[in-house]
């Protein structure tokens, strides 16, 4: 869609009808039919399918890694369910205004916590059981689900003038070329550094040298390039809060994720729990971070203030943190309990406040643009996320296998195998002082990959400092909301415009 205005560098709310709400207070709300609420339950299903899917094989990730004999590979087994929210996103953004979006993505964050709550420990279940496999099985009826009620109920207005042709000659070829080569070559350096490649290598060193400079290429071709429609447009970052959202968006999600697979390595290598009570130790994370993204989702909603919101969740992310780091194999139930709460809490509160701060500064016309970019960064952020504290922690046991007796064990851990190996069955089947050594090793890994995570948490609350508080829009402006909605408002311009013909006062 071609784009009505930019916003500029001013950090001013866009222009148009409903672009700044009247002072602060709640938004007048909007009537929603059943094909709406049938969409938005479709959404949240289509959610669930993701949630349980990027959790389930958190506590399976070891069995899995370990019958399929990947080792250092298996940073890859996270990634292939990253991209569904970012269509959840952009629809409903299509649907509902800025403002109001928090309130109605409550009700799929809502359904996403029974995914991330009940995630870990299906996936232990099935593990223990009939086998991981099944942890993909589950795909077929909830996604089977979900497609049947999009299909029937998900039906918007879109540009029908425009032939098959013109509308491929829009897509951005060569920007998304580079941004894949770039992204994966990156991520290629990441995974092999430290483990079957020192970093001072030539795998390592090309690939990573050449992703980032594809990062700056891509970069350069979205402003000066020939693409008639970029696929990340240079003016949704053109104000400072837009660019601090993003880095924040990349960080927060990056976090999430750190806690989400290493966590679970702590409960099973240190605290030698099973795959299923492991799953039941991660609830916390999903009872306490899902209603803190819901209630937070409906404060911005109600205040339209998402700054404060920035400040408390990553300063409650940084403390919890640092108080991972201090878990050991002698830690109380109460201590890691009440550990994850705050960090779940952090997480929690920020995890769906993100992406209306970053659209705030942006044009309507640009949303789905803006969206689909944002979008993009959460999930880079994600696959970081794993990437970032899985070379950590091997790194870290590596420099740490001296304190090992057993050779042979020491063999299996090294390079990226101590992950493959974060067992109870593993660590339990030696016998002291073999067994302490090798809990040792976890813990002080672990230790390093929380202390780490301190440092981006921090500089996250930091940056909040930079963003501008921008007033968030209460009307929406869209091409492509519901066809019938469309309709209907034709229907009352047209009847408004008879009653002008006629010489009716209108008002």
């Amino acid at each position: 869609m071609e784009p009505v205005g930019q916003p500029g560098s001013s950090e001013q709310p866009p222009t148009g009808a409903g672009a700044q709400s009247e002072g602060n207070g709640q938004p007048p709300p909007t009537k929603k039919g059943f094909r709406f609420w049938a969409i938005l339950v479709g959404l949240g299903i289509t959610n669930l399918l993701g949630a349980l899917e990027n959790t389930v094989v958190t506590t399976s990730a070891p069995t899995i890694v370990a019958d399929l004999e990947i080792g250092e590979n298996y940073i890859w087994i996270t990634n292939a369910f990253f991209v569904c929210s970012m269509i959840i996103d952009i629809i409903v953004s299509d649907l509902v205004p800025l403002r109001e979006r928090g309130k109605y993505m409550a009700l799929v964050l809502a359904i996403y916590g029974i995914g991330t709550t009940m995630g870990p420990f299906i996936g232990g279940i099935l593990t223990e059981t009939i086998g991981w496999p099944w942890v993909f099985w589950i795909n077929l009826p909830i996604g089977g689900a979900a497609l049947v009620v999009l299909y029937l109920f998900l039906h918007v207005n879109y540009k029908k003038e425009m032939t098959v042709s013109q509308k491929l000659r829009r897509i951005d070829y060569v920007g998304n070329g580079i941004l894949m080569a770039a992204t994966v070559a990156v991520l290629y350096a990441l995974t092999y550094a430290g483990t079957v490649y020192s970093w001072s290598s030539w795998n390592v060193l090309v690939p990573l040298i050449l992703g980032l400079f594809g990062f700056f290429l891509f970069a350069a071709f979205e402003v000066w390039g020939f693409s008639a429609e970029p696929v990340m447009p240079p003016r949704i970052f053109a104000t400072r809060t837009s660019v601090v959202i993003a880095i924040n968006t990349f960080i927060n999600s990056a976090l999430v994720y750190w806690i989400i697979y290493f966590l679970p390595v702590y409960f099973q290598s240190v605290h030698l729990f099973s795959p299923s009570y492991t799953g039941v130790a991660l609830l916390t994370q999903s009872l306490v971070g899902i209603p803190g993204a819901a209630i937070s989702a409906i404060a911005l909603s109600r205040w339209g203030k998402y700054k404060p919101i920035h400040f408390s969740g990553f300063a409650l992310s940084t403390i919890g943190m640092g108080l991972f780091s201090l878990l050991r194999e002698g830690s109380s139930t109460a201590a890691w309990v009440l550990f994850q709460c705050v960090a779940a809490l952090g997480a929690g509160m920020i995890l769906n406040v993100l992406l209306p701060s970053f659209q705030a500064p942006i044009e309507e016309a640009d949303q789905a643009a803006a969206t689909a970019a944002w979008c993009f960064i959460r999930t880079h952020g994600q696959v970081w996320g794993v990437a970032i504290p899985a070379t950590i922690f091997n790194n870290q046991v590596d420099r740490l296998l001296y304190r090992i007796s057993d050779l042979d064990v020491r063999e299996r851990l090294a390079g990226g195998g101590a992950y493959q190996y974060a067992s109870a069955n593993f660590v339990s089947s030696f016998d002291e002082p073999l067994r302490g050594e090798v809990i040792g090793v976890y813990r002080e890994a672990l230790r390093l990959v929380f202390l780490v995570g301190i440092a981006f948490a921090g500089l996250a609350f930091l940056l909040v400092f930079i963003e501008k508080e921008i007033p968030l829009r209460t009307v929406l402006e869209t091409e492509f909301g519901l066809a019938e909605a469309k309709t209907a408002e034709k229907d009352v311009e047209k009847s408004s415009d008879n009653a002008d013909d006629s010489g009716v006062l209108t008002t």
